[in-house]
């Protein structure tokens, strides 16, 4: 959510990043707002007036009786009547306009970064580095449920007779190995200052429509029925609410925190949910990193945050490449965004393992994150950043770490996780 200041002074250039976002049908919002909050500021300033002159009359009325000046009391009295009945409509009229003001500004999106490369959707994205040589082994790469299938590790037809597609049991050594990885993860990050939480799993109303945007909660949420809670579809949601109404000393800052999480989403949109596999999926793990700095650390802790998930892969011998995401691929509240992904030696191409985001003061606006200055109190900046979100990384994984005769190699930082294997053979059929 913008600051309202910002309407007041320069309109036009909130306009020119709804067009930068080809989101002009919001473009009429900007105005409506406009007009609104002149209004609303004219009508708080006279119900302010109205208050004091109503205290004052009712003052009055006590000295002028105490005078015995009856007649003038009671026209005094009739006055203060007048504005008892005119202020609750007028107050009224304030609340309902500060609703209508703050209900359009919602859907108005963050101003992004002049560093964003303009485009309509995720196809415009922009590559910015490799890290990593790319690898096609002389022998075929099976699709990744086959391979889980051959190390006897996944059972999707039991998990579409309990839950319906979107679901899936792993097992064996491919459950461990997916543990492994979350643990290696939580560690990584432990090692990298980080402090590690484990949030809540479910969070209220309030605090979804602070870290996320109405459309994306409606494609993403699951609602708990008859309650105000929803699952979260990522722990930043839990974690960025957890400063909710906060006022952290500058002293304080940066927070860099990490977090575990199973994740719940829906998953609706163009992609839909796959029937054979786990890349899209309605449940899953996830390590993430969240910040919450000052305006001006913003940028730099940005960059820290999508370069350790590219050094976690890197340190699994899974090449990696960083994407920046373009003006139309960008979520309402972010500011800037990148995407991680890695390379499919199946698919030959990389793909999506990871999102880092910088919101700005965006999420903070919405649930009141401020930090204590010399100067006075102002809003927080957040980021967050996706450290591993198996199963789907584990995709990336067994593709880069598969060996000709189906087993897998486990590279060294992940055997302490394995019990000290070195590689996960395939199961003697008997």
């Amino acid at each position: 959510m913008l600051d309202i200041k910002l309407f007041r002074t320069e309109p036009e250039l909130i306009k020119e990043n709804i067009r930068k976002k080809f989101q002009d049908e919001k473009l009429p919002l900007v105005d409506e707002v406009v007009e609104m909050d002149k209004e609303y500021r004219a009508t708080k300033t006279k119900c302010d007036e109205y208050r004091a002159k109503r205290n004052k009359l009712s003052k009055e009325i006590g000295g002028l009786m105490a005078k015995g000046q009856k007649d003038e009391a009671e026209k005094v009295k009739a006055e203060v009547k007048l504005l008892g009945e005119e202020l609750p409509k007028l107050e009224a009229r304030e609340v309902e306009l500060e609703e209508e003001i703050k209900k359009r500004m919602m859907v108005i999106p963050n101003i992004i970064d002049p560093s964003v490369p303009i485009g309509k959707d995720d196809s415009e994205n922009v590559e910015i580095e490799k890290f990593g040589d790319p690898f096609v082994p002389d022998f075929e790469v099976p699709y990744h449920v086959d391979i889980m299938e051959n190390l006897n590790g996944i059972d999707l037809d039991s998990a579409r007779q309990t839950s319906g597609n979107g679901f899936y049991y792993l097992k064996g050594d491919i459950a461990r190995l997916h543990s492994a990885i979350l643990s290696y993860a939580r560690d990584f990050m432990i090692d990298r200052g980080f402090t590690y939480y484990i949030p809540p799993f479910m969070i209220r109303s309030n605090v979804v429509n602070g870290v996320m945007s109405f459309a994306e909660m409606e494609n993403m949420m699951y609602k708990i029925e008859g309650e105000d809670l929803y699952l979260i579809g990522t722990s930043e949601h839990s974690m960025i609410g957890k400063f909710i109404d906060t006022i952290t000393p500058e002293a304080d800052l940066p927070q860099t925190l990490t977090s575990y999480s199973p994740c719940f989403r829906k998953e609706v949109g163009a992609h839909g949910i796959e029937e054979r596999g786990v890349y899209r999926i309605h449940q899953f793990e996830k390590q993430e990193m969240i910040v919450v700095c000052k305006p001006e650390d913003s940028k730099s802790w940005y960059d820290k945050l999508w370069q350790n998930s590219v050094d976690f892969f890197r340190t699994l011998d899974i090449p990696v490449r960083t994407l920046e995401c373009c003006s139309g691929d960008l979520a309402d509240l972010k500011v800037k965004s990148c995407d991680v992904e890695a390379w499919s030696p199946r698919q030959k191409k990389y793909f999506e393992v990871g999102s880092c985001s910088n919101l700005g003061d965006a999420q903070a606006r919405r649930l009141g994150i401020r930090i204590k200055g010399e100067n006075g109190n102002y809003f927080a900046h957040t980021l967050n950043n996706t450290v591993v979100a198996p199963p789907r990384m584990l995709i990336a994984f067994l593709e880069n770490n598969l060996n000709e005769d189906g087993s897998i190699r486990i590279p060294e930082p992940l055997r302490m996780y394995m019990g000290g294997k070195s590689v996960i053979e395939v199961p003697v059929k008997k």
